[in-house]
């Protein structure tokens, strides 16, 4: 590795948590034993929550229809002061803070059921407080914090100050490594100065209070600079904002660049301690990323009702549109993704709410990657379905006298989420870094080149006995296992469970084959993780469906139509992973990488 390399690994390896009680469901794909226990039943909530976030929504709801109107912050670029003083009345400012420091107390499930009707109607308010409680003060408080700093700071995020999350800089994305704004302790150990400049800071322009990470210096003797995370007033002297960054969606996110010039920053805003910020940031985005295929899963079904309304409705050659075939797949395909998208989102706040210290790491990024890819595809086939009525802007086709379905501006709005908080390809990278995880542990320190002849040789012995012992069981169908599962389910859970296997099997040749430059092989790794994401997306849907089946309030009509969309999702997914499993084998990654290599020149 290049220096800079090593220092990138060496920076996110320390940052990493390693995996408590042998991962979690979504990492056990990868090594083919899913543990279907842990997504099988799906963890319910309790009616006391479910009544709780009710009440909630139920305000929420009538607020948003009768207080806002997204398509004029759309045109306007601004939230109404307003709509986010009506917001902080609500509580909507302090949904999972805890009531003893203001906020509702409401749990993640109840958290990601407002970003879902949020995202239904307007994603400037959804990124508003989505950035605000997710990524901002609140969460790494509530992860983090010591009492006195959630006795300071969390009343004031409750109550509608806002909070922003400061990490990527002009010249970093996702490398922290290279990070140039830096913290210097004063010589008494009071405080620190503050210096530098961040990019994209959401909601920076509009903050009161926000979380920065910077560098401060090493251990005495010359070590490393280490990231740490702080807590800044924003009308501290020398804080600038030089800039509110503007979109081609969200064209009302308060974003911006965002400058500290010798800005003090009293010691006690330290969050968690000097060189912990790149596992408070980490563990932030973990949880925080929740929100998005959240907010994704509630514009799916809103896409759901147009596209449905619209082919119902819209006749030509003698009869409606949705009649035709090749608009009928794209009805289907929209229905049956956007109830992927949910159960993975409900599945991973579930998760969340059963242990608030759980590894979500996983399941996040899966739901994340795929909820925001999958709700791309659902936008633009509603787009493509209308029409020219998709591509018309609400208040042209309000002005034509037709209904104003704000299509155009959802695909706009949407764009970003592939983005956000780790673009789809950085994911991919996460993922399989986590995949990998159990094999680096089993077999990394015998390709160590920096150990001894003799430790690497015992390392071998031992990853020689695990893989005799792993390995053959891959082949073996195993059964039972699938009492929770509805019955007109149980078959696409076992060929979900046999895929895992497969999955782990191809893996592990590319291990064999690739050796240590496997992780190069960033498209290769890229189409592991995606198999593992189908699969994700197949197992949870089947659980939430088994549990929406096993309580009863479906109507004869509802159960076949839900049976009929799963086992359409599971059949689709297989398809999709099929095209994956071919392509491991049969690609043109090298020509691409060549051709690509040819163009920088």
């Amino acid at each position: 590795m290049s220096p800079g390399e090593r220092a990138a690994l060496e920076l996110a390896e320390a940052a990493r948590e390693p995996a408590g009680g042998g991962g979690g469901f979504a990492a056990s794909l990868f090594m083919g034993r899913p543990r279907l226990s842990r997504v099988s039943p799906l963890p319910r909530q309790t009616l006391e929550d479910r009544d709780q976030g009710d009440a909630f929504l139920e305000r929420l709801g009538r607020f948003m229809d009768a207080e806002v109107d997204p398509d004029a912050i759309d045109r306007d670029g601004e939230i109404p002061e307003r709509v986010i003083a009506g917001l902080s009345r609500l509580g909507a400012f302090g949904i999972k803070i805890p009531a003893r420091y203001g906020g509702l107390g409401l749990s993640q499930t109840n958290y990601s059921r407002a970003a879902m009707l949020l995202g239904s109607r307007c994603a400037n308010l959804t990124a508003l407080l989505s950035a605000h409680q997710s990524i901002g003060v609140p969460q790494p408080l509530l992860t983090f914090g010591t009492d006195e700093q959630r006795r300071r700071f969390l009343p004031r995020c409750a109550g509608g100050d806002i909070s922003a999350f400061a990490l990527t800089e002009p010249g970093v994305g996702s490398d922290p490594a290279k990070m140039e704004t830096v913290a210097t302790p004063s010589p008494d150990g009071t405080h620190y100065v503050l210096d530098g400049e961040k990019l994209w800071c959401t909601n920076g322009t509009k903050a009161g209070l926000a979380v920065v990470m910077a560098k401060t210096p090493g251990a005495p003797g010359g070590g490393a600079p280490k990231i740490s995370a702080f807590v800044v007033e924003m009308d501290a002297p020398g804080v600038e904002v030089v800039q509110r960054c503007r979109f081609m969606g969200l064209r009302a996110l308060y974003n911006g660049v965002i400058r500290f010039d010798r800005v003090r920053v009293p010691a006690e805003n330290l969050i968690l301690g000097e060189g912990r910020g790149l596992k408070v940031a980490l563990t932030t985005l973990n949880t925080g990323r929740i929100t998005l295929p959240a907010a994704c899963a509630g514009m799916a079904k809103r896409c759901l009702e147009w596209a449905t309304s619209w082919a119902g409705e819209r006749v030509q050659w003698g009869a409606p549109i949705g009649r035709h075939d090749a608009v009928a797949q794209k009805l289907a395909g929209i229905a049956a993704d956007a109830f992927a998208i949910e159960s993975m989102t409900l599945y991973t706040s579930a998760l969340v709410d059963r242990d608030k210290r759980a590894d979500v790491r996983v399941e996040a990024a899966f739901a994340k990657l795929w909820g925001s890819e999958a709700a791309w595809r659902i936008v633009n086939e509603t787009m493509q379905i209308r029409g020219g009525r998709g591509y018309e802007t609400a208040a042209s086709l309000a002005a034509r006298g037709e209904a104003p379905v704000p299509v155009e501006r959802f695909l706009r709005d949407s764009r970003i989420n592939t983005i956000f908080e780790g673009s789809s390809e950085i994911m991919r990278l996460f993922i399989a870094r986590e995949a990998l995880d159990p094999h680096l542990k089993v077999a990394g320190a015998a390709l160590n080149t920096q150990l001894s002849t003799t430790a690497r040789l015992r390392a071998a012995l031992r990853a020689a006995r695990f893989y005799a012992l792993w390995y053959p069981g891959l082949w073996i169908p195993r059964a039972g296992g699938l009492a929770a599962t509805h019955p007109a389910l149980r078959k696409d859970m076992r060929k979900a469970r046999a895929l895992s296997r497969k999955l782990a099997r191809r893996q592990f040749h590319a291990m064999l084959r690739h050796g240590p430059k496997l992780e190069k092989r960033q498209i290769l790794l890229g189409r592991f993780v995606d198999i593992g994401a189908e699969l994700f997306a197949m197992t949870t849907s089947v659980s939430h469906a088994s549990h929406l089946l096993e309580a009863g309030d479906l109507d004869p009509g509802g159960i076949n139509s839900l049976v009929s969309k799963v086992q359409y999702f599971c059949k689709t997914s297989r398809g999709r992973v099929a095209g994956l499993f071919a392509a491991t084998r049969r690609n043109a990654d090298r020509e691409g990488y060549r051709l690509a290599a040819s163009l920088l020149k």
